[in-house]
């Protein structure tokens, strides 16, 4: 069966950046200069439902407008986007709890840092498509990347990553110099007449290459469930508008999430197989939607369960 192809208007693709603009743009405005404070629990959840809560109701007008087949492929695209998004949120907390960052001022550079995270994907997400529509062979290139990825983050789940070793970041402290102390919310200042970067500028260069890094596997993942560049740009953007508020919601959370990182190797393996054996293996994406979300609950269910009876033997020595 053939298969249906994605027409969207530029009229289709300018709401849907104008939509992403706002968001971003009432992101950018609560965490101005001269407003920079400490994002409480409860600011935290309701940005969170807000962003969760706009991107389903952006994929339920898309799947009633372009058909449920492509409004699957969405949520679907959607859900590992935003898997992988949470743990890319664990990097975040290694790097903001590296450099000290003063929590009054952590929603700053992550609002601008994801700013910049999306910016890349979408230049990934057009050399993607690019490539593919030029190339069939580039599935099985993206497979390959998606295997040995999976493969590599099963490997190291147990390992904090090294931000002093990122080589972004030691170039950054080699050209530019950078102060000690944090100038308030400030990412350039002058010391003695000259211009000078600050630790939240060097903070803002780690989490954005390490979510290029992130970018060069994810973008792969959601292509492998969808190749149309509209829903890919889509899925990645409204994953990433909710990234920083989910950041608050859940950094004490990520240290229970013990099996995350084998949760989502198994979903890229998944994804890395299917596009490996795209030509003589069919996936419904229903399948695909289904497999997914049963890794993630199982993950978090075995993680949590973990985590519980980890917290009982330690208490149970306390008490010996």
């Amino acid at each position: 069966m053939s298969r249906s192809v994605l027409d969207v208007t530029f009229a289709g693709w300018a709401a849907t950046f104008g939509l992403i603009v706002i968001l971003f743009a009432l992101d950018l405005f609560v965490s101005r200069p001269g407003h920079a404070h400490t994002v409480e629990f409860r600011e935290a959840a309701i940005a969170s439902v807000f962003y969760v809560s706009v991107a389903i109701a952006f994929g339920v007008a898309f799947g009633f407008i372009a058909g449920w087949e492509f409004g699957t492929e969405y949520f679907a695209g959607y859900i590992v986007e935003k898997s992988l998004s949470v743990d890319n949120l664990f990097v975040f907390v290694v790097i903001m709890s590296t450099f000290a960052v003063p929590t009054e001022h952590q929603q700053r550079v992550l609002t601008f840092g994801i700013l910049a995270a999306l910016v890349m994907r979408a230049i990934f997400i057009a050399l993607g498509a690019a490539l593919i529509s030029t190339f069939s062979f580039m599935f099985l290139i993206f497979g390959v990347l998606l295997i040995g990825t999976a493969i590599q983050l099963f490997r190291h789940r147990d390992q904090d990553p090294d931000i002093e070793e990122n080589a972004i970041v030691r170039l950054t402290r080699r050209v530019m110099p950078v102060t000690e102390a944090y100038h308030g919310d400030r990412m350039i200042t002058r010391v003695d007449g000259r211009r000078v970067a600050t630790p939240l500028f060097v903070v803002l260069i780690a989490i954005g290459s390490s979510d290029l890094l992130f970018a060069l596997d994810s973008i792969p993942a959601v292509f492998g469930v969808t190749e149309e560049p509209f829903i890919v740009f889509a899925a990645n953007a409204f994953a990433l508008l909710g990234l920083r508020a989910l950041y608050f919601l859940v950094s004490g959370l990520l240290d229970r999430l013990v099996y995350l990182s084998t949760g989502l190797s198994l979903i890229l393996a998944f994804i890395g197989v299917k596009m490996l054996l795209i030509d003589v293996w069919h996936v419904p994406i229903w399948v695909s939607l289904a497999l997914i979300v049963v890794i993630l609950a199982a993950t978090a269910v075995l993680s949590l369960r973990a985590d519980a009876s980890a917290a009982e033997r330690d208490e149970q020595r306390q008490l010996a």
